[in-house]
């Protein structure tokens, strides 16, 4: 077996500590002098000058679109990406540093970006480093309260925002105290410049009028040093107000180091599909990635990522289409969609193409976990040309490689991408507070469930957790809790000492160190395995415990599942579960089976639904070997999807557990009875 990971003596609490088998010392710079975000930038601007960096899709047309049952659906239809050159890109963002300056934004003061990802939140964020500003990154899906709390606490003067947040800050412009000016993204879709009432006394100034400022009167660059605070990220946060969690450009770069040297011969050739929040961790840790080693950023979005998806224009192409890009990141739950999208296409078609499809993947499905490299190749390339190649046509037929992170990844999902995209997917582990990437997957690991060893830029430890029953002398792995070191591991929370001390720690070495409340095995190879979370577990009424997030990740591989937040109640033997159905799947169940129904919810709501979801649910859990206890003894199939916007999951898709169980009280209160 090749050793992947290997232990190490650390500082610190007692535990088993492991270190990337690659590189016996941490790294912390990508290359000599890129210790900062700010010269990392500028060398791989200079480096790679004339190569296209950035790139925007050209709008088109906006129109609305009537669905069978009155609804209005906005379609868009876009054309060619449009590039801007590395040398640009280093020209836009002084050109905008010098601009923040001449509208009398002063360096002691904090900037905010509060836009969803697009190349000017790319450009904005490198021109405040040209100044040495700290950047406040908020999430778009946050909701008002959380707005002002983000803004206020950390006393911003200057927002940077696109339209669709610019009517959020004027929404709360009531509860926001120190606000001076607001920068204004173009708006992509074609909307004229916005602009504020007499009540609000705000400066507007547009984003091309401060580049074009900063072009008239250029001010010299102010550069970071390694320790200064980069990013203030707030955390969209599963529970309460969200934290601001302080990155230094040292942390970021750390980042960047270990994670560059995972991609095999990532460069210049490369094109990165940029469409994740940027104000998310992981996206932001990517494009860092992937902008210094001069591949280039082709930008998107999720509702319009394929051909597919629900913004884009029928008969029109979707971005992945247009890009055709090599490097992808996703976060499960988009991939859940994209394999659940794929299996919908193929049942629809039904007779023979149904019956090669299945005929491939189930015999790629034995070489990849059975018969070697070697047989695994030929039926790779065999099936690929003759079966999936249609397949892999919704991403672009080009990718050759993914990163899934911000959650678990099922089995199932992620041998479906193996199997049909013929791409490796690295599973990664991290978190804001650790910059990122703690531990990635090698890409030639098929192994499933795990997220590989420490990145080259962290030591990962497990440390005892005896009131959940887990111990490094567990055998036959050492478990506990996860604890991640090293020069990513960030400050700790803006104007929250107490937390900040409750989770961060500093070891008599001088390691800093975070307890993230995961709990994970040690495989025999060094690659960690998450297992459970600290906050997940609830004991039932006989004594038995209930890892939510554990089932909840092997209840999703259901075929009939949106989304799922599993729910136990101290006070009951059973648990129970609210199940967002995807109606494609349901629909298809419903017709083969000759149900009537009115509509969806009316579909949701029939007995007939219930028992098969919920024996669906019983298979799924049988197989992944669920403890009785575990599965769900009833459920309610809710008909409405969670998105970020209605509060119900994170930016990254993860279940805002608390804000569920509130506005659904009524419905779990009714499973229990």
């Amino acid at each position: 077996m090749k050793e992947r990971g290997v232990t190490v003596e650390a500082g610190g609490d007692p535990g088993v500590t492991k270190r990337n088998h690659r590189f016996p010392t941490l790294l912390e710079t990508p290359w000599e002098g890129a210790v900062t975000l700010a010269a990392l930038f500028e060398q791989a601007c200079g480096k790679h000058s004339a190569r296209p960096a950035l790139g925007t899709r050209q709008f088109i047309k906006k129109e609305a679109e009537i669905s069978a049952d009155g609804k209005s659906f906005e379609k868009l239809t876009l054309g060619k990406y449009e590039w801007i050159s590395f040398k640009d890109a280093f020209e836009q963002a002084s050109s905008f540093a010098s601009g923040l300056v001449a509208i009398g934004h002063e360096k002691s003061e904090k900037c905010a970006i509060f836009a969803e990802t697009r190349a000017d939140w790319f450009i904005a964020l490198q021109g405040c480093f040209r100044q040495s500003l700290t950047v406040v990154t908020m999430y778009a899906s946050l909701g008002e309260d959380a707005v002002a709390h983000s803004l206020n606490e950390t006393e911003v003067t200057t927002v940077i925002c696109d339209h669709k947040q610019f009517k959020k800050l004027m929404d709360v412009n009531m509860h926001i105290n120190t606000v001076k000016r607001v920068v204004l993204m173009d708006d992509l879709e074609g909307a004229s410049q916005e602009s504020c009432p007499d009540s609000v006394t705000w400066k507007l100034t547009s984003f091309g009028e401060v580049k074009e400022l900063g072009k008239q009167q250029p001010v010299p660059a102010t550069l970071p040093v390694p320790t200064d605070i980069a990013v203030i990220m707030y955390t969209s946060g599963s529970t309460g107000m969200p934290k601001g969690v302080m990155m230094t450009h040292g942390n970021m770069v750390a980042t960047v180091a270990g994670v560059s040297q995972l991609i095999p011969n990532i460069g210049p050739t490369d094109r990165y599909l940029a469409y994740l929040p940027l104000a998310h961790v992981l996206e932001l840790a990517g494009e860092c990635v992937v902008s210094a080693a001069g591949s280039g950023l082709g930008y998107g979005s999720p509702l319009t990522l394929t051909d597919n998806s629900s913004k884009i224009k029928k008969g029109t192409k979707g971005d992945a289409t247009e890009l055709k890009p090599t490097l992808l990141t996703a976060v499960p739950a988009i991939l859940d969609r994209v394999r659940d999208g794929v299996r919908k296409m193929v049942d629809s078609k039904g007779g023979l193409a149904k019956t090669l499809f299945d005929t491939a993947y189930r015999r790629s499905l034995i070489a990849l976990e059975g018969s070697g490299s070697v047989i695994w190749g030929l039926e790779k390339r065999f099936w690929g040309t003759i079966i999936f190649k249609k397949v892999r046509a919704i991403l672009g037929g080009s990718v050759r490689g993914m990163l899934s992170g911000g959650a678990p990844l099922s089995r199932d999902t992620q041998r479906f991408i193996n199997i049909c995209f013929g791409a490796p997917i690295g599973q990664a582990y991290g978190l804001t507070e650790t910059c990122a990437g703690a531990t990635f997957s090698e890409w030639e690991d098929i192994s499933v469930g795990r997220v590989g060893p420490p990145a080259p830029h962290c030591c990962v430890k497990l440390i005892d957790w005896e009131e959940g029953g887990y111990r490094i002398t567990d055998s036959p792995m050492p478990r506990g809790e996860i604890v991640v070191g090293g020069p990513s591991v960030t400050l700790g929370y803006f104007k929250n000492e107490a937390k900040t001390e409750e989770v961060y720690k500093t070891d008599e070495t001088g390691m800093r160190w975070f307890y993230t409340g995961d709990i994970g095995q040690f495989h025999p190879d060094g690659c960690l395995e998450i297992i459970d979370r600290k906050k997940d577990i609830v004991k039932l009424q006989h004594g038995e415990y209930v890892s939510l997030g554990k089932v909840e990740a092997i209840l999703v591989a259901s075929s009939y599942v949106d989304c799922i937040m599993v729910h136990a109640d101290p006070l009951h033997s059973y648990c129970v579960a609210l199940v967002v159905a995807t109606q494609g799947t349901l629909e298809s169940w419903a017709q083969k089976e000759n149900i009537k129904y009115d509509n969806f919810p009316d579909l949701c709501n029939k007995e007939e639904t219930k028992k098969e979801i919920l024996k669906s649910l019983q298979q799924v859990a049988k197989l992944a070997k669920l403890e009785k206890f575990e599965i769900p003894s009833k459920i309610k199939v809710l008909v409405e999807p969670w998105t970020p916007e209605t509060g119900l999951v994170t930016a990254a898709l993860k279940l805002k557990r608390e804000n569920i169980k509130k506005a659904f009280a009524k419905e779990l209160e009714e499973l229990y009875t």
